[in-house]
């Protein structure tokens, strides 16, 4: 089961009258102290992603950008799963080859208190001793590979989640979250014309903002990276590759939005976000996963990716 799965459903059967994510996850923590009884350990845990993901995608780029590789190792799940679970079908033999299992369920059928609410879904961080996931919160991972990896960082790491913008941060991102990262899904999944354009016209009015605000500065909230932007830009090198057709969120593409384009392209440039990125994963997991919008499961050969490495020229805004 994915993101955006229900734990009775079919491969493809995705769309509501009106979309609702499932978003209760597994609260455990991996800390310093050790207090939910996960140690913070070099080698110890592995974090299981999709790179088709966008949610799985946001700590791919935490732990590259704060330097933790070489701690926290990292498992790869093919781009299209079969009807229960994300599966290792990029391995030889088609095994995890540290977790020793082949479908990400069976880290979750390891757990004493079965699955989350959420169901069988990436980013997960795996114990390698038990081969049990130890938690899927995708936003708190991200939070605690800043405060709880620390000792780990590489030494010119970026503060992505710095004191003095913890609020703004979290005030931003509840807004893009709702309207953009979780709205291009209402869009998509909307099984009524009333909620379709509901989501659509909230989404285009964060769309708006996003593009205004980013006209006069170079990063989302303050004047340097931070973990909003991390948040922010999965969801945009998805769009038009997958949610403007796929999902209809197709007023515009994001290569007409002068600002967001350009915020794209030099976040992918330079903070090298573009080597995390994957577009033939991306558009096979959105267009033959999802049958009930797309029930041929023929994936697009376009858009034309090239234009990622055109120059962002944003270095007047600081």
């Amino acid at each position: 089961m994915t993101e955006e799965q229900s734990s009775q459903g079919r491969p493809g059967s995705y769309v509501q009258d009106s979309y609702e994510r499932k978003a209760r996850y597994i609260e455990t923590r991996i800390t310093k102290d050790g207090r939910d009884g996960y140690a913070v350990e070099p080698g110890r845990y592995r974090l299981a992603v999709s790179r088709a993901c966008p949610w799985a995608h946001r700590t791919i780029l935490t732990r590259k950008l704060l330097g933790l590789e070489d701690v926290l190792s990292m498992a790869v799940a093919g781009p299209v799963h079969d009807e229960d679970s994300w599966t290792f079908d990029l391995d030889p033999g088609g095994v995890d080859p540290v977790l020793d299992i082949p479908k990400l369920k069976d880290a979750y059928d390891a757990r004493p208190d079965g699955y989350p609410e959420s169901g069988v879904t990436v980013p997960a961080i795996v114990d390698t001793r038990t081969r049990m996931v130890v938690t899927n919160d995708f936003d708190q991972i991200i939070q605690d590979f800043v405060t709880e990896w620390d000792d780990h960082h590489r030494p010119d790491a970026p503060d992505l989640w710095p004191e003095h913008l913890r609020d703004e941060i979290a005030e931003v991102n509840e807004l893009v979250y709702h309207d953009l990262n979780n709205g291009v899904y209402k869009c998509g999944f909307a099984g009524k014309q009333e909620a379709y354009e509901k989501a659509y016209d909230a989404l285009w009015a964060r769309m708006d903002w996003l593009e205004e605000r980013l006209s006069g500065q170079r990063y989302l909230v303050g004047d340097q990276l931070t973990l909003a932007d991390v948040r922010l830009w999965p969801t945009l090198v998805r769009f038009d590759a997958a949610y403007h057709g796929h999902f209809k969120c197709n007023r515009h593409k994001l290569t007409e939005m002068p600002a967001l384009w350009a915020y794209a392209r030099d976040l992918w440039q330079t903070w090298d976000f573009g080597s995390t990125v994957n577009f033939d994963h991306i558009k096979a997991h959105y267009y033959a996963t999802h049958l009930d919008i797309n029930p041929t499961g023929v994936v697009p050969k376009g858009p034309d990716t090239s234009g990622w490495e055109e120059p962002a020229a944003r270095e007047s805004l600081g």
